[in-house]
């Protein structure tokens, strides 16, 4: 048995474990991104015979390719590119690093830098509430398009009682032996009067009956 999982240490020797290695891969995840990096970039896992980075770090190590490519999108992105301290992203972490990481790729510095010091201070669940009122306050408006059509599918699988994936099926058949041009053309001419209505909350009336 481990020592760590024995039955007789106790709670905080265990809590203090956890601890040390938390920290470890907190100090580690820089070098082995840093690793992986030029590993991928020279195509030094041809030397073994692999023809892709992903069956090398898979097939050698056992290493799932997803977190391989984050460990190495970290370093690059974090010392290559914004040229952080190793220090600073130590405190912040692998996994917030991550979080925030679509925040600040492609941003201006001085927004990367906002991001940074937040996740430097806050805690994970404090900056997980801070990046969900973010992408509510940049998430882009549904179009009318969106909306109708999402209002019409959620009445048509509540009339028929069945999936989405279902209904697809029964409008397949619905459809198959019909004169699609001249469908088309009635399509045409049924949205042309709906956008040029404009009264978008009237064409929805009907979808509660």
């Amino acid at each position: 048995m481990n020592e760590i999982t024995e039955e007789n240490n106790s709670p905080d020797e265990k809590f203090a474990a956890i601890e040390r290695f938390k920290n470890r891969l907190q100090e580690d995840f820089i070098g082995f991104g840093e690793l992986l990096s030029e590993i991928k970039r020279k195509g030094t896992y041809r030397v073994k015979g692999y023809k892709t980075f992903k069956e090398f770090i898979e097939t050698e190590y056992n290493l799932a390719s997803n977190f391989a490519t984050k460990l190495i999108d970290t370093y690059e992105l974090y010392i290559e590119e914004l040229d952080i301290d190793e220090f600073t992203l130590n405190q912040i972490g692998f996994d917030r690093l991550n979080m925030i990481k679509p925040f600040v790729k492609e941003s201006e510095i001085s927004v990367a830098e906002t991001w940074i010091e937040e996740a430097k201070e806050k805690s994970t669940p404090e900056l997980r509430q801070i990046i969900k009122d973010e992408k509510e306050k940049t998430k882009k408006p549904k179009s009318f398009k969106e909306v109708f059509a999402e209002q019409h599918l959620e009445r048509m699988v509540t009339f028929f009682n069945c999936s989405a994936k279902e209904l697809n099926f029964k409008m397949a058949i619905y459809f198959q032996d019909m004169d699609l041009d001249a469908v088309k053309q009635d399509i045409k001419e049924k949205q042309k009067r709906l956008e040029q209505s404009g009264d978008f909350d009237g064409m929805f009336a009907d979808f509660s009956n």
